[in-house]
């Protein structure tokens, strides 16, 4: 007989759907499909900061040493990010509404580009300076771009290029193989619809429009998410239920699972916390990423980390990296849990962020000078997804 769906079942869920038990970091990408990834190093990149609770022995920088190796990709799915190849071919060829047939047809300098990409190999943006000229345009961010680093990343994005490296934190671009046998338009919408579902399962009905709207950014042509989310449902691969008037939706083999009691401290792009309202309907309060709110504005911190203590995320912590030591200063939505099995929880967890951040130097620990609470205060209002992420969702990094 089915358990009831509740509150503390849709949270085990979550947590289930997104923690395994730790394994390569080749199989860790692939099992996810989608990292998202950030520039930000508040001490480390989103990327590092979410594959290191999915990664045996993981240490900061790890994916793009082994980048290459792992013939990874960067692409934009619901937001930038690092992708095994087989989430890659459900984004290519993308549709160009520009173009008669769909596909996509560089001309004019952008041609030029690719053909000087596809005799030369490897490129980064300063290799074409020389051929091309140093010519500016604005980007989509209203700064200034050169026009060859523009081509590259349109090219990139109708997936004539692919990122092969970093050098520097910049892009490398080599040409890229057009695919043997590519999926069907259809095919290719209803298995990125079914990975952005299982990335953020189980995920609010109401949350969904707001995600594919960012997702149509990655696949273009995805169409009404509505008739593909029931045609998923009809087939069986979707299952949907309803908790306290919210309907959610999850991939059919999803199970809610007992969750060990550890403490976790999560990046701001995490997968379980991706979805805001979703957050705040499982765990009762509104975490906020706060990056570019101006700080006399930041109720939590420049970059606060939430923070997961066996079914509940508790509130969050801000770590920094001062003259090589690692401090970790938490607050906390309720009271501070009391007790030393948390103490020892957070203390396993603050060892093992150190040992990922390594050589970064001794751990000084909890500062409990500044952990804070917000107990008493009535949460605010849920804001739309695509409003709170919008800067998140960037097109590059």
């Amino acid at each position: 007989m089915q358990k009831p769906l509740t509150l503390s079942r849709l949270r085990r869920m979550a947590i289930a759907a997104s923690f395994r038990a730790p394994t390569t970091l080749g199989r860790a990408i692939r099992t996810l499909g989608f990292v998202q990834a950030d520039p930000i190093r508040a001490p480390a990149r989103a990327q590092d900061l979410i594959l290191r609770h999915r990664v045996a022995d993981y240490r900061n920088g790890d994916v793009h040493r082994q980048f290459m190796r792992l013939t990874l990709e960067e692409d934009f799915l619901y937001a930038y990010g690092i992708m095994s190849q087989e989430t890659w071919r459900l984004l290519h060829p993308r549709h160009d509404a520009e173009s008669r047939d769909g596909r996509h047809h560089p001309t004019g300098l952008a041609a030029n580009v690719l053909e000087f990409v596809r005799e030369h190999g490897a490129t980064h943006p300063r290799d074409l300076a020389e051929q091309y000229g140093r010519e500016r345009t604005l980007n989509g961010w209203g700064s200034w771009s050169s026009a060859t680093t523009r081509a590259l990343q349109r090219l990139h994005y109708y997936g004539l290029l692919r990122v092969v490296q970093r050098r520097g934190g910049i892009r490398v671009y080599a040409a890229a193989q057009p695919q043997a046998e590519p999926l069907s338009p259809e095919e290719r919408r209803h298995r990125a619809l079914l990975l952005l579902a299982r990335l953020l399962a189980p995920l609010p009905e109401r949350s969904l429009r707001p995600a594919c709207a960012l997702l149509a950014r990655g696949v273009p042509d995805l169409g009404d998410p509505g008739e593909i989310v029931r045609a998923l449902l009809a087939a069986g691969k979707l299952a949907a239920g309803e908790v306290e008037g919210e309907r959610y939706l999850w991939p059919a083999e999803l199970r809610a699972t007992q969750q060990p009691r550890v403490v976790r401290l999560l990046a701001p792009f995490d997968p379980l916390v991706w979805d805001r309202r979703r957050f705040a309907l499982l765990w009762g309060w509104e975490y906020r990423f706060e990056a570019y709110t101006p700080a006399t504005e930041r109720r939590l911190g420049y970059y606060a980390l939430p923070l997961l203590w066996g079914e509940q995320v508790i509130g969050w912590a801000n770590a920094t990296v001062t003259n090589g030591a690692l401090q970790v200063t938490p607050g906390f939505v309720g009271a501070a849990p009391v007790g030393g099995e948390f103490r020892r929880a957070l203390d396993a967890e603050i060892a093992r962020f150190a040992a990922f951040l390594q050589p970064a130097a001794p751990v000084v620990g909890v500062a409990s000078s500044r952990a804070e609470t917000l107990a008493g205060r009535s949460p605010t209002r849920v804001k739309e997804m695509g409003s709170i992420l919008g800067k998140a969702a960037r097109t590059s990094i």
